[in-house]
């Protein structure tokens, strides 16, 4: 039985290009009417239709797969009939529009294209050729607003689902792309103008991004902004902000500083770029800085430095009266870069002084393992001053024997390295640390068996330490705070009793007056500041390790209890975060614990929050930015 393929004109044949192939006799079993119907969904007068004989041939289903269909999709037809387009449109054969594109003093230039493809690519050109509008039966459609080579490469993307964009033009093609609605290329600017932003152009983008309503580039230009507001405040971009731009800019909590006079500093350049036109902004400015976190010291530095109006001297005046007279000031809101603010916990405790530094982040529940402190402490103390974690003094119990160390040491998150500082004049275990201005309090702690009560004072950046007057008691395990820039000292042991007084010291006097007493004897507590109220957790009373809490008012100088821990502890660590209180670890007086418990102030509650890898005590503790994460691994169980 023949095939054949019937009456085929004479013109379509030549124009197939295909070679003819000889006809062969074709073997066939009977197809039954049914099957017939299902397999073929065109009915068969479409040979008829198209000037061909119909084949009469019939196929009878097998015995064992009589009912099986098939589909079959050509992945590679899409993109080879858009190639196929493109080679027309370069041609200029089965065109059906011209777009003649007229940009500025530019002579216009004519693009043809299929509209069939212009509207499958562009919402906005889909509905300039199917609802109706004028440009339905134009030929030719001026188009404005938009470079020539813009659209150019538009077009070309329309048909090849590719382009090709560099520096110079990407913000051209990206508004190109937003006029008509091209949102894969959109994205795609967008995400290559994110991997460019630096210092030198974030401002420009930040800006460009918000003309065209784009807010995913908008929002990520600003989070660099503000991830890097000092490198960006030496920029030409920056010196050319409006007054009200730069007060928003300044406004913002998540700006990444490690001091507030980075921002200080930064306006008055801006105003010194162009001092005869921005002099009339500098209060408003002031009043959106936070001065109330800058140190007197430099505020003294700044009135003598500058020509300031007589309103903004006054105002400046007033903030350095407010820190020096230690007033309670309105609580500022604390700069909160979006930089996670881990928990380090270093050094330690069990059956031996431990090296270990760790950090927990409470968002996560993860721990990291970090640099090992170069000698093993307990009985330390940590602090952070500018991203900077500091260990402080403490002890190195090892079986060998027991030293007191007089070890100053600065961690920098950004390299997981240890660097040692000078040391303090004696050495101090179990000792208390707080942070004033910049410059760390080294608070009692012990050598051997002298208890102190003195106290010295550690500048970072003149690496030295020097003296301050000593407290009124000796105490070891003492508990230390600082609020509005006065320094606490709470509870510990003096040699002979546990105590429960406290004593307040004054920088600017130079001088330590004795507060309110707590309800109870506490040595080796866990304390620290949370808003106007210092916290003094756990320690030990003599008899028995403690569990309960209480909070000094500083505005009442009288002590409260409050929720008690949920288990007993003294030598923890304690530190606090975003707004909530941490311990870690310490000694119930059977057990080293590993517990981790978190107080929320708003609901007077207790919970437990992680495990750390070992349980341990005598640790410092304090929070600064997460490590850098390279080569870091979590934390395996010790």
């Amino acid at each position: 039985m023949k095939c054949s393929s019937g009456g085929i004109p004479k013109e379509l044949t030549s124009a197939l290009k295909e070679p003819q192939v000889e006809e062969r006799p074709v073997r066939l079993c009977r197809l039954t009417p049914a099957l017939a119907s299902d397999a073929c969904a065109e009915p068969l007068s479409m040979y008829a239709a198209a000037g061909m004989t119909e084949c009469k041939a019939e196929v009878t289903p097998s015995a064992r797969n009589g009912h099986r269909v098939f589909s079959y999709t050509l992945e590679s037809h899409t993109a080879a009939a858009f190639s196929i387009m493109n080679e027309l449109r370069l041609e200029r054969q089965l065109c059906d529009v011209t777009l003649r594109v007229k940009y500025s003093q530019l002579d216009a230039v004519d693009f043809v294209a299929h509209k069939v493809v212009l509207a499958s690519s562009s919402p906005v050109f889909r509905a300039m050729f199917t609802n109706g509008l004028k440009e339905c039966g134009m030929e030719v459609v001026p188009i404005e607003g938009i470079h020539p080579k813009v659209m150019g490469r538009l077009i070309e993307f329309a048909y090849t689902a590719s382009i090709s964009v560099g520096e110079k033009c990407v913000i051209h093609v990206m508004n190109g792309a937003v006029m008509y609605q091209i949102d894969s290329v959109v994205k795609a600017c967008c995400d290559f103008l994110v991997q460019q932003l630096d210092p030198s152009n974030a401002i420009g983008i930040a800006s460009f991004a918000e003309q065209i309503s784009c807010t995913e580039l908008h929002q990520k230009a600003r989070e660099y902004i503000y991830m890097n507001f000092s490198q960006v405040a030496t920029q030409e971009e920056f010196f050319n902000l409006s007054h009200c731009q730069l007060v928003t800019l300044i406004s913002r909590d998540e700006l990444n500083v490690r001091c507030e006079s980075e921002v200080f500093h930064a306006c008055v350049e801006w105003v010194q770029y162009d001092r005869e036109n921005r002099r009339l902004y500098v209060q408003a400015l002031l009043q959106a800085v936070r001065c109330h976190s800058l140190t007197p010291l430099f505020l003294q530095r700044q009135l003598e430095r500058f020509d300031w109006d007589a309103q903004s001297k006054d105002y400046l005046s007033q903030i350095f009266q407010d820190l020096t007279l230690h007033k309670p000031t309105k609580v500022t809101p604390l700069r909160m870069p979006k930089v996670p603010q881990l928990i380090y916990t270093a050094g330690g405790y069990f059956r031996q002084s431990l090296s270990y530094l760790e950090a927990f982040n409470p968002g996560s529940g993860a721990w990291l393992q970090l640099a090992d402190l170069q000698v093993p402490r307990s009985g330390l103390a940590a602090c952070v001053i500018g991203g900077l974690l500091y260990a402080v003094g403490g002890r190195n119990n090892a079986p060998d024997g027991n030293m007191d160390s007089s070890m100053l040491d600065c961690y920098n998150p950004m390299n997981n390295r240890w660097l040692p500082c000078a040391p303090m004049s004696v050495p101090r275990n179990r000792i208390g640390v707080g942070v004033i201005d910049g410059m760390i309090y080294a608070v009692g702690g012990s050598h051997g068996c002298v208890h102190h009560n003195s106290v010295e004072r550690y500048d970072p950046e003149r690496d030295c330490w020097q003296l301050v007057a000593a407290m009124l008691t000796r105490r070891i395990g003492v508990g230390v705070a600082v609020i509005n820039r006065l320094l606490y000292a709470v509870g510990g042991f003096d040699g002979t009793h546990r105590l429960s007084s406290a004593e307040c010291y004054n920088p600017e006097r130079d001088e330590w007056r004795s507060i309110a007493s707590m309800n109870t004897v506490r040595s080796g507590a866990g304390m620290c500041a949370l808003g106007n109220y210092i916290y003094v957790m756990g320690g030990y009373d003599g008899t028995h390790q403690l569990n309960t809490v209480e909070r000094y008012d500083v505005e009442t100088d009288g002590w409260s209890l409050i929720a008690s821990m949920r288990h007993r502890r003294s030598a923890l660590g304690v530190t606090a975060h975003h707004a909530r209180i941490y311990v870690l670890g310490g000694y119930d007086g059977n057990t080293f614990l590993d517990s981790v418990e978190c107080y929320d102030p708003e609901t007077d509650a207790w919970s437990e929050v992680s495990n750390m890898t070992s349980g341990r005590s005598g640790v410092g503790v304090a929070v600064t930015m997460e490590p850098c994460q390279k080569d870091l691994s979590p934390c395996q169980n010790h």
